[in-house]
């Protein structure tokens, strides 16, 4: 009796012996070695994964910046602080950051904008979007109800007056903003930008202004006006060139409905960081 136990225990701790060292074996062969490198880059990065960076996440973007595949300077919410850090790391000279930030192509307030139903349902433009092209007469503006706001990593987006507005001394510029949004009325626009159309219709001037009072209606008064050609009329919509405009007021001065104004989008406090 005592002689069947010892072979049983013997047969059960050889059995385990083995499966340990085959154990063993495949973690030392199978095993991914993480690179150091890679590791203190990843340390650096935000985390958010918005993809602003051009990469499908921040891991991506690690793996490409430890191969030397990318710049240190492409982590927009990250900004300056991330850009020296990962600099450092990598031992390259620093390169700023481009600053961008989120801007609401609309200005369809509750005044302005006529409604052409009554919505009763999911709090949500994507939701009003698939009903007939959503309740307001413009299928292009904002219906405000928030998907960007509940998606901003910095609360950078409010509603206001039945519009999405951005708080640019808070938006870090991820643009996972612009991926929510169902109407495509959001855009990242840079910084230093000193002058923007709210008007995102694609309608002909009658029917644009019949639906909402701000709305562009094509005049092309901006496009004849603007002394460096920094503004054209697109599909029904006055469309700028950032790099050409230089905030002389012209076209906000000719613009007959206002739907151009001259703006400035407050930077983030010096120092911030999302690390």
């Amino acid at each position: 009796m005592l002689i069947d136990v010892l072979t049983a225990l013997a047969v059960v701790v050889s059995v385990s012996l083995f499966l340990g060292i085959l154990l063993a074996l495949f973690i030392n062969f199978f095993t991914v070695k993480e690179d150091e490198k890679e590791k203190k880059i990843r340390e650096c990065l935000p985390g958010i994964n918005c993809g602003a960076c051009g990469y499908t996440g921040c891991n991506e973007y690690a793996k490409a910046l430890a191969l030397s595949q990318a710049k240190p300077n492409l982590c927009i919410p990250g900004a300056e602080n991330t850009a020296k850090a990962l600099s450092e790391i990598l031992g390259v000279e620093v390169e700023e950051p481009k600053d961008v930030v989120a801007f609401v192509h609309c200005n369809g307030t509750c005044d302005a904008a006529a409604e052409k139903a009554i919505y009763q349902g999911v709090e949500s433009c994507k939701a009003r979007t698939m009903l007939y092209g959503g309740s307001k007469g413009c299928s292009y503006g904002c219906f405000g109800c928030g998907d960007c706001a509940k998606v901003c990593v910095s609360n950078a987006i409010f509603i206001e007056d039945g519009i999405a507005r951005v708080d640019t001394s808070k938006c870090v510029g991820c643009g996972l903003c612009v991926k929510q949004c169902p109407q495509r009325i959001i855009s990242m626009v840079p910084q230093e930008t000193k002058t923007a159309v709210f008007c995102n219709s694609r309608d002909k001037g009658a029917e644009a202004r019949k639906v909402c009072t701000n709305a562009c209606i094509a005049c092309k008064k901006c496009e004849k006006v603007c002394p460096h050609e920094a503004i054209s009329v697109i599909n029904n919509r006055a469309v700028i060139d950032y790099e050409k405009c230089t905030g002389c007021g012209a076209c906000t001065e000719s613009c007959p409905t206002g739907c151009i104004k001259n703006v400035h989008f407050r930077d983030l406090p010096e120092g911030f960081s999302l690390n």
